[in-house]
């Protein structure tokens, strides 16, 4: 079965809190280019350290590989390690 693209965004990617961590996460990545932790096109994406993508603190933000950055160390029963 396809993914209902439409309907995904329709439920969840247009809702006005999902927008305003979209845009969040957006200036994070710019604030990194702009105080050169990242530069465009590396392939490496902007870290919130203590998952709050509202958080744009400059101590909350770390570059690190896309593949670290978007997978979760997890314990015994599934759950996502806290760092």
């Amino acid at each position: 079965m396809a993914r209902n693209y439409a309907k995904e965004y329709a439920n969840y990617h247009s809702r006005p809190e999902q927008i305003k961590k979209r845009s969040s996460r957006n200036k994070a990545r710019r604030l990194a280019v702009a105080n050169g932790k990242a530069k465009k096109g590396d392939g490496k994406d902007i870290h919130h350290r203590d998952g709050n993508p509202l958080n744009n603190k400059n101590g909350n933000l770390k570059s690190m590989s896309k593949s670290a950055n978007r997978s979760f160390a997890r314990t015994k029963t599934a759950r996502k390690k806290r760092v």
